[in-house]
């Protein structure tokens, strides 16, 4: 046996009897333990083959623990799922350490390029024209952190990017009907690398043979810029209407701010006017309308006017519509609340950047289309 730590021989020493904790309690054996004498250090090669964790689990039940920590509203809850669906009793912090640990090997695999599964070619939904359209998305939705000792920290920023073939509103005949196919990515990442790391699981669904690339993402700064830049054949960047749509519903509630009825009906005025004239025409129809004098009113509306102006290159929605492109089906917006805000997001809940990293990770690989979960474990466990 050759020592993983100095290369040289390791000896035969004797049978050691160990107790690793499974999905039906301890496992107890006796396994070979060798000593190299060079390093002073022991090993057990049969705990490495069988996969063991360092915290003494079965790969079953690190896959169990883990994506009970995942999927779980927190890692008390998980514990008490545990204990319901699969018998062994852990305590929070066990399924927390352990949780995260699985997602510190998943961010570890995603930055170096891995993906998981066999290469496939997803069915790419055409448009109106005929060609098949690919969708890469990009948004961030901020993570609430806590420092050191329980001090403190200032919030952190969790990019979520993603691969997907929404279905369209009107297929054409010779398409299957089904849901959306999506591959996510998320992290604590500087906003330059997520683009590159979205470039593999695109190409692991086959991206390179639709015909169109489409971008879409909110208006946030540099997103744009990086999608094309990592995405040459993207056609175009469209800004996801759910957002300038969150802009004109404020902006509405601020006007009628005692008539929630009146201010929901401007805003859907607002709103059709935007789908079917464009960000431009919207601004200018903003601008020159004579507003009432109220606290805050002519700051807002000035706030409004000068995102459309800026943004209006990426809002030409009567175009993208009657070429049969997605304009905001909430895919981008969506992924932002189901994969980060639905389990780092909720009330009370700070996190340390370590654990929101992992946890994005695993989030995205749950939520993504069926199988990349099962992928990432299987590989995983080959590799032990």
């Amino acid at each position: 046996m050759t020592c993983p730590h100095c290369g040289r021989a390791a000896e035969f020493h004797s049978h050691r009897p160990h107790a690793p904790t499974s999905l039906v309690g301890p496992v107890r054996y006796r396994r070979a333990y060798y000593l190299c004498r060079r390093c002073g250090r022991g090993l057990f090669p049969f705990d490495q083959q069988a996969g063991l964790t360092t915290r003494h689990f079965t790969p079953g039940l690190e896959r169990v623990v883990t994506l009970a920590g995942t999927v779980a509203d927190s890692f008390d809850k998980a514990a008490d799922l545990i204990q319901e669906m699969a018998g062994p009793r852990l305590g929070e912090s066990t399924v927390q350490r352990t949780t995260e640990d699985a997602g510190t090997r998943l961010a570890e695999l995603v930055q170096a390029g891995q993906t998981f599964g066999p290469p496939v070619v997803w069915p790419w939904h055409k448009d109106y024209q005929g060609r098949r359209c690919a969708y890469v998305e990009m948004d961030a939705t901020g993570v609430r952190q806590q420092g050191k000792g329980g001090r403190a920290a200032e919030g952190r920023m969790a990019y979520v990017g993603m691969v997907c073939n929404p279905r369209p509103e009107w297929p054409w005949p010779d398409e299957l009907p089904g849901p959306m196919q999506a591959r996510y990515l998320a992290g604590l990442y500087p906003l330059a690398e997520v683009a590159p790391l979205l470039r593999k699981p695109a190409g692991q669904v086959g991206m390179d043979q639709a015909d169109l690339w489409l971008g879409l993402s909110d208006g946030g700064n540099g997103l744009e810029d990086r999608l094309e830049e990592n995405f040459p054949r993207v056609e175009v960047v469209i800004l996801d209407f759910y957002h300038p749509a969150e802009k004109l519903t404020g902006l509405a509630r601020l006007l009628h701010p005692k008539d929630e009825a009146r201010a929901q009906e401007q805003a859907r005025q607002w709103c059709g006017l935007l789908k079917e004239e464009g960000g431009a025409l919207l601004g200018a129809v903003l601008s020159e309308t004579d507003w009432p004098r109220q606290a805050g009113v002519a700051e807002a509306v000035a706030a409004v006017v000068e995102y459309l102006d800026k943004h209006a290159h990426r809002m030409e929605y009567p175009e993208y519509q009657a070429q049969g492109w997605c304009i905001g089906s909430g895919a981008v917006e969506s992924a932002c609340k189901t994969v980060v805000g639905q389990r780092l997001k909720l009330a009370g809940m700070r996190w340390g950047e370590e654990g929101t990293h992992a946890l994005c990770h695993l989030r995205a690989l749950y939520r993504s289309e069926k199988g990349q979960w099962e992928a990432f474990w299987n590989r995983d466990f080959s590799r032990n």
